[in-house]
């Protein structure tokens, strides 16, 4: 359906600040894809409101003129979910970083959208208190970007994603209507459409008002740093920990690709280069109790084959022991500025088996893979690594990124843990979900947004986005197997 881009833009002035409205392509092209690079689509026109109320008056004039509308925030999700790939308007809320509220008795707090994941923390550590979720671009990712992906990080092995943290939303629904999803209270006996609204990936509508908890911060933190010559090794070493009982903040792996690209982008060897994978164990809590835990994990990784161990006791040599794996994506783009960053979820007994698979594939595809990943609850995220100058590369990596999506749900896992299915993974669902629970999706969703208006095209499979067929088939070669 074609749309009059100058009469939408005219009635947009009309309710919004000059300074709000993005019209001249070239500046445009700075929206022309988000954390995914793989594919790139300029929107037509972009707005960036700055309260609740220009949010609502922005969809209720696409609501006049029948236009669908995407929302972005910092635009570093890695599934495409903010890419405008058919005629839409993008609403971006990165100008939306007030702090509303700050109510450190009931600890939690009130932000716009825009505010970024780490400034919560920032804003509250002075008091002893922080956000738990943490993905690896807390300091760049928006609050509403991950509501809308319901991310991670690497706390969320004990402390989890998103949707444990968030007690209440004030949405823009995609006519308009402003709304309360949640009353901001842990617990509530109401029907929960917040925790349908977090994970949704902007097809339900736009949040411009988030409550998030608050906890405490650890009276101690120690972080040990185990590394091994094989990547079963360092596999056996998780399964046991958490078969101890032992309950780690977080548990992360990379690979020697990986650890050799870190040490490479610091310059300095922060890790063992000649590693398989090393193991980052962080353990909080009482002082006791880290004591205890830290001394049992470090028997149990010695156990499963460590090298060598080191514990970080002092916050600063922890960040230091963190930094690494916080900067692994960046520090592998300077191996090659182009990557595909796959987001599968396997049960934590089939890692060995699953990154075992994943190598096969990488040599059949003749595509390198580098592997960093949150070990303690299996979420993937194997990084192929490819030059845009090798022939027919492109469909090549989609190959390779499909093929081991299939293997994880081979084994019993997901495709997504946290990045989203977005446009990239919608071919992909189907492999997963059942056509019945298909269909209850799209009824959820239709109850929100009857016309398809909001992110249209995205998560959901659909004809028009996933005729081809071929694209959504894979073949694994043989010698691929996962048990």
């Amino acid at each position: 359906m074609a749309h009059d881009w100058s009469v939408l833009e005219r009635d947009l002035r009309r309710c919004l600040p000059p300074r709000a409205i993005v019209a001249k392509r070239q500046e445009l092209l700075s929206y022309d894809c988000d954390g995914l690079t793989l594919e790139r689509h300029c929107p037509p026109l972009a707005v960036l409101p700055e309260t609740t109320e220009q949010v609502a008056a922005v969809l209720q004039c696409c609501h006049q003129h029948g236009v669908p509308f995407v929302a972005r925030g910092s635009g570093t999700g890695l599934s495409g979910g903010a890419l405008v790939d058919q005629q839409a308007l993008l609403v971006v809320t990165s100008r939306m970083r007030r702090m509303l509220d700050l109510d450190l008795a009931n600890q939690r707090v009130t932000v716009q959208p825009g505010v970024i994941n780490s400034w919560v923390t920032r804003a509250v550590a002075g008091d002893g208190f922080y956000y738990a979720p943490d993905p690896s671009s807390q300091v760049v990712c928006s609050i509403g970007g991950n509501v809308a992906e319901n991310s991670g990080g690497v706390h969320c092995l004990k402390y989890g994603v998103t949707s444990n943290h968030v007690l209440g939303l004030e949405v823009v629904l995609p006519d308009g209507t402003i709304t309360q999803l949640g009353n901001g209270l842990a617990e509530s006996c109401e029907l929960d459409l917040r925790g349908a609204f977090i994970g949704s990936e902007g097809t339900l509508g736009i949040a411009t008002a988030i409550t998030l908890r608050l906890l405490r911060a650890p009276e101690c933190v120690n972080v040990l740093l185990a590394d091994f010559a094989t990547m079963e090794a360092a596999g056996e070493a998780v399964r046991s920990v958490t078969a101890s009982g032992l309950l780690p903040a977080g548990m992360e792996i990379m690979d020697n690709v990986t650890i050799n690209a870190v040490n490479d982008f610091f310059g300095y060897e922060e890790y063992p280069r000649d590693a398989a994978a090393v193991l980052l164990i962080e353990l909080d809590g009482q002082e006791a109790e880290v004591q205890a835990s830290s001394e049992r994990a470090e028997v149990l990784c010695r156990a499963a084959g460590a090298r060598g161990l080191r514990r970080a006791q002092d916050p600063t040599e922890c960040a230091v022991l963190w930094k690494g794996r916080k900067s692994a994506f960046s520090a592998v783009g300077k191996i090659t500025p182009t990557y595909y960053v796959q987001d599968g979820v396997v049960p934590r007994s089939s890692l060995p088996s699953v990154l075992a698979a994943i190598e096969r594939l990488s040599q059949e595809h003749g595509l390198p893979v580098a592997n960093v990943f949150h070990a303690g609850d299996g979420n993937l995220h194997p990084l192929i690594l490819y030059s845009l100058d090798q022939p027919n590369v492109e469909r090549s990596v989609k190959e390779l990124g499909a093929a081991i999506l299939r293997v994880c749900l081979d084994a019993g896992g997901s495709i997504s843990g946290e990045h989203g299915v977005g446009a990239d993974k919608r071919c992909y669902l189907d492999w997963m979900f059942s056509s019945d629970d298909l269909e209850t999706m799209g009824l959820l969703r239709s109850a929100f947004d009857p016309d398809n208006r909001a992110n249209p095209g995205k998560v959901l499979p659909t004809p028009r986005t996933c005729g081809e067929s071929a694209k959504r088939m894979v073949t694994l070669p043989a010698g691929v197997e996962v048990y």
